[in-house]
């Protein structure tokens, strides 16, 4: 098992323990890490993740929201709506993981953690997810394009050298 998953879990587990103890993140995290070992890496991403989680909880919470339409976010298993939360963080805020991978990893923690239909619901809802994002990104994808063509267009080609 990878670095990132042992720190999505660990996030799990501590989101888990915040739904029914209301401490800090920084002190849930650091009395989760005192009793188990991780890798540096895996400390500092599930720390990451749970403090940008906490801080982004409405926005993250209100996409999730849009996507369920028959379920609302307080009626979700404590642990469905906690990796869903987990996932759509990542897709939401990390450009340097692709999406497909962010919600495999999503599912498989949902089928270890939750169960087989948990893993249904989760990757329902996160590819769902995953379009809406894609849709309102490509607008500004095309924006971005036309201004690299107009730029491109200003540039006068460069000439050879001068033949003798």
């Amino acid at each position: 098992m990878g670095q990132r998953r042992k720190a999505r879990e660990s996030a799990l587990q501590i989101l888990y323990q915040l739904e029914f103890d209301a401490a800090g993140a920084g002190a849930a995290v650091d009395s989760f890490w005192k009793k188990k070992k991780g890798a540096a890496e895996t400390k500092e991403y599930s720390r990451w993740l749970v403090e940008g989680i906490l801080a982004q909880r409405e926005e993250i919470d209100a996409a999730i929201q849009s996507i369920s339409e028959h379920w609302r976010i307080p009626r979700m298993a404590v642990v469905d709506r906690n990796i869903l939360r987990l996932a759509a963080f990542e897709l939401l805020h990390t450009e340097h993981i692709a999406p497909a991978i962010v919600i495999n990893e999503a599912i498989e923690i949902a089928k270890k953690f939750s169960g087989p239909e948990a893993a249904t619901f989760v990757n329902g809802i996160l590819d769902a997810l995953r379009k809406k994002i894609q849709a309102k990104a490509a607008p500004e994808r095309e924006v971005k394009n036309a201004r690299q063509d107009r730029r491109e267009a200003k540039v006068k080609p460069r000439r050879g050298p001068k033949k003798a």
